[in-house]
């Protein structure tokens, strides 16, 4: 599944082109190398999204297609959340 489709189906990030724009910035990594918005994920890939002051890793547990908004969570592991300071 692409990087920025996994991102909107989680409930990461709420739009698609927004996900694109993230990747396109170089703000995501997957397994330590710099991600684009057309990276291809796997189970068990590990993610580095930094989002303004704050960045959160997490592990890919499931890929799916759609899934409803309570079961979103269940697509990843948040492995740590730190803010970042000035």
């Amino acid at each position: 599944m692409r990087l920025d489709k996994f991102l909107k189906v989680s409930r990461l990030i709420k739009r698609r082109t927004l996900a694109k724009e993230v990747a396109d910035q170089g703000r995501i990594t997957v397994n330590g190398n710099s991600a684009k918005a057309s990276t291809t994920l796997t189970v068990g890939d590990e993610l580095v999204i930094r989002f303004g002051q704050k960045v959160v890793t997490l592990r890919i547990n499931e890929l799916r297609e759609t899934v409803k908004k309570d079961e979103a969570e269940t697509l990843y592991t948040i492995i740590k959340e730190e803010k970042l300071t000035n």
